[in-house]
């Protein structure tokens, strides 16, 4: 048995941050350490955060191992998170490392309790304007009551401190002491929730009995759009909270959490952590501190929240569980969804995945009797789901530089008289996506990646949407340098935005995507002001489908509905008919009953067909039975190897000797495809190759996968990356 405390001297083992194979020997300081303790240790002559693991090796002479430099001043980690960190990194093949980082994204972790200056908007105004210091008005007004530190401050303001100082002497900040790490305020479960509809009740009901029971299960809880879901599963966090657990909500988007967060503060009485990377580094150290401690009773946050160092973790919410976004795609591969499901295993914590439209995995672990499924079919209240019908855009007449039908335009035109909300729906993000030269043909790429440069009107840019490169728009042509012959193709949402313009000039029109806003609450702050009545067309990328609430909204125009079913990837039509549904919801979600309208050329496709007819069992049992012929996820299994470097020669001579050299995956009856270029050959200058590797349901993929790839001896600056049930294929 491990000991929980080692005395003075005792070698143990810690695992580091730093990229090492292994855990390192050292001795525990004066007054010894506990199982788990973070603490501070030598590494050459640098100093880093690590773990206390184990007791140590030994297999080094005793003399020459160092001593740890101090225990920090945090809870020791705890058995179960060190035992899901391990099981996390076996099932993602990732190096413990790598996930120790996840686990302790917060700094400042081992400075001392003690007070520290903090500012927030004071009551005056300066006596004399500037643009640097209208920027730290202006960022502290948008973020209200929340305070930061003088650095921060500057940082985030693109001012310098003493532009702070000086605000500081006029009254205009507000500076304060403030201890480093406040508890959060108590929630109270036993306020009342919303009334419940007997369906929402009996669902709520159920989620309860199950938090109450102490014991692990998932629940997918299906409910149409506007059904009422989020007031089920708070009922289910009210169950978790009134039995002293800790209770976490994961979002897809930074954006939905404002509206969010007033549902839960009117339900309990008081704001919840906050996790994501909108928070402020400061904000992020006392919620790590305070999770740790157990005076953080609910977390609100994106996917790494669920690594979070939680004292009694008794439900976890995976909100719009089948969203791509819960997929990270660089540094540690991980599903959170997945993970959330294998953490609360550990804890015996319930887990609810919650979605209008659930993912094909979810719905086949329901079906197969994995999951408890719980259905709400009815909106709440008055509100009920929107007529769906699509325009055949073969019978439309548009000029080349239009893309919203006549149809459509009328559609709109109808419901702005009648004083209501117009959303176009186009899933493509800044002014247009090729930038071509009339003259030659030349389309504008990125330097460093094999994609097209998207031109950014708003920005005034081409960007690269694979590593975020930008360059001027030109002039001149880059390939034949004739001049004034660059033309924009296809259209973007800005482009779309300009349209709605010109078709509905007395209509407030405003454009929502990630990129066009300087920070998330910016956004957050741009969707509250629609949702109150401040523009009468909406244009959107898909993120506006995530959960909003907009009550006067009463007509969703999707501009082209087949653009996600073109491509070879095997989720194409079950993420198609998410989208098309999820942002159809959008519409009609008071008392006024909504219309979605679908341009198409494809009308009579499988995939648009099940969306009009609302038919989703029959589409999930038909993609289902389709996945099943084919023995891919969620029948078979899938894994990704993604070799990468700068010599492209290199990168295939790699891949090659791993295609030969394939016997560990074949005594498992596993297939290897490849390797080929990926869709995208080039990424920040490195050229990309993959393999596939696919599996009967029941092979255990991981350890034949680490042996195989573990025979390579990557050279030079040559990378590889094991993607485990990849989402992408790109």
């Amino acid at each position: 048995m491990i000991p929980s405390f080692y005395d003075e001297g005792t070698l143990v083992a810690v695992l580091t941050t730093q990229p090492l194979d292994r855990a390192l020997d050292y001795k525990a300081p004066e007054g010894g350490c506990h199982l788990g303790a973070f603490v501070e240790v030598p590494l050459g002559p640098r100093k880093v955060l690590g773990v206390v693991w184990g007791p140590g090796k030994g297999d080094y002479d005793y003399a020459k191992v160092r001593s740890m430099l101090r225990v920090l001043d945090a809870a020791p980690m705890r058995d179960e998170m060190r035992a899901f960190l391990e099981k996390a990194a076996a099932y993602t093949l990732t190096p413990m490392p790598a996930m120790l980082r996840l686990a302790t994204r917060a700094p400042g972790l081992g400075d001392p309790p003690s007070m520290r200056k903090v500012y927030r908007r004071g009551r005056d105004e300066p006596d004399r304007m500037t643009d640097a210091r209208r920027r730290v008005l202006d960022f502290l007004s948008e973020y209200g009551e929340l305070s930061f530190t003088l650095k921060e401050l500057a940082e985030l303001s693109g001012v310098t401190s003493s532009v702070i100082k000086g605000l500081v002497k006029q009254g205009a900040v507000a500076e304060e002491d403030s201890p480093r790490d406040l508890p959060f305020p108590p929630m109270d479960p036993s306020r009342p929730g919303k009334e419940l509809t007997d369906d929402q009740a009996r669902a709520a009901g159920h989620i309860a009995q199950a938090v109450r029971s102490g014991a692990y299960g998932t629940t997918l809880l299906r409910g149409v759009t506007g059904s009422g879901k989020t007031e089920v599963y708070l009922e289910a966090v009210a169950a978790c909270l009134k039995v002293g657990r800790q209770a976490l909500v994961l979002l897809p988007e930074i954006a939905l959490t404002a509206e969010f967060l007033k549902r839960v503060e009117e339900r309990f009485g008081a704001r919840p952590a906050e996790w994501h990377s909108g928070a402020t580094m400061t904000e992020r150290r006392r919620i790590w501190k305070m999770v740790g401690q157990g005076q953080a009773q609910l977390v609100i946050g994106a996917r790494s929240a669920l690594f979070l160092p939680y004292q009694r973790l008794g439900l976890i919410v995976v909100d719009e569980e089948h969203d791509t976004s819960y997929k990270q795609e660089d540094g540690v591969l991980y599903n959170a969804r997945d993970m959330a499901v294998l953490r609360a295993s550990m804890l015996g914590a319930q887990v609810v995945l919650a979605s209008a439209t659930p993912s094909l995995e979810s719905w086949a672990n329901a079906e197969s009797g994995k999951y408890k499924r719980l259905d709400l079919e009815a909106r709440f209240g008055p509100a009920v789901m929107p007529t769906m019908r699509t325009i055949d855009m073969r019978a439309e007449k548009l000029p080349s530089n239009r893309w919203v039908s006549e149809e459509l335009k009328r559609a709109v035109e109808a419901r702005l008289e009648a004083g209501e909300q117009a959303m176009l729906f186009l899933n493509r993000r800044g002014y247009a996506p090729i930038t071509l030269c009339r003259a030659c043909g030349h389309q504008v790429g990125c330097d460093q990646c094999d994609a097209r440069m998207v031109e950014h009107r708003f920005l005034k840019r081409l960007m690269c949407h694979q590593c975020g490169e930008t360059k001027p728009m030109p002039t001149v042509c880059p390939a034949c340098e004739a001049e004034d012959r660059m033309a924009p193709v296809g259209p973007g949402v800005e482009r779309l935005g300009e349209e709605a313009v010109e078709l509905f000039p007395d209509a407030r029109v405003a454009v929502l995507s990630s990129d066009m806003y300087g920070s998330a609450r910016a956004l957050k702050a741009e969707i509250e002001q629609i949702a109150e009545g401040g523009a009468d067309v909406i244009i959107g990328t898909q993120l506006v489908a995530k959960g909003h609430n907009f009550p006067n909204l009463t007509l969703v125009g999707v501009i082209d509905a087949d653009l996600g079913l073109q491509g070879s990837d095997l989720r194409a039509a079950e993420r198609t008919f998410q989208l098309m549904r999820q942002v159809a919801g959008r519409a009609g979600r008071a008392e006024k009953p909504g219309t979605a309208m679908l341009q198409t050329y494809q009308p009579e496709h499988p995939v648009i067909r099940a969306i009009l007819a609302g038919d989703e069992e029959g589409f999930w049992r038909a993609e289902a039975a389709q996945r099943e012929a084919a023995g891919v996820p969620p029948y078979g299994r899938m894994a990704g190897i993604i070799l990468s470097g700068p010599d492209v020669a290199q990168v295939f001579d790699a891949a090659n000797a791993l295609a030969r050299n394939a016997g560990a995956l074949q005594r498992v009856g596993a297939q290897v495809f490849g390797p080929a270029p990926a869709p995208i050959a080039r990424i920040r200058g490195r050229h990309r190759v993959r393999l596939l590797v696919k599996a009967g349901k029941g092979v255990a993929l991981q350890g034949a996968i680490a042996q195989w790839v573990g025979q390579l001896r990557l050279k030079g600056d040559l990378r590889l990356a094991v993607d485990i049930d990849p989402q992408s294929f790109y």
